[in-house]
């Protein structure tokens, strides 16, 4: 019994981090997943995937600067999150149009 209960406090303590973990910084992770996971299946070409990575990189560093006085404001936190949800379309716009490597 006490094995059950350690293993499941040590999983809990394991995986707070993963739920403690910024909305934002989530939401970029996915789309990286989704974006290499494009690359893999070859739905994305390389221009389209170079453009991608681009505009991840635009968003990191629209939320470096949004940190760089310390906390995230509201009025960042709605920017950032237009900024995601244009590139999460972008994504599912380049992996859908049935352009591929091949």
């Amino acid at each position: 019994m006490k094995k059950v209960i350690s293993g499941i406090l040590l999983t809990g303590i394991l995986c707070t981090p993963l739920f403690a973990a910024n909305p934002v910084d989530r939401r970029e992770q996915s789309q990286r997943a989704r974006i290499r996971q494009g690359v893999r299946s070859g739905e994305l070409t390389r221009n389209e995937t170079r453009r991608l990575a681009k505009e991840e990189a635009r968003i990191r560093a629209v939320e470096r600067k949004a940190k760089s006085d310390g906390e995230i404001t509201k009025k960042e936190a709605r920017k950032l999150d237009r900024v995601l949800d244009k590139a999460s379309r972008n994504i599912h716009r380049q992996k859908n149009d049935r352009q591929d490597r091949n």
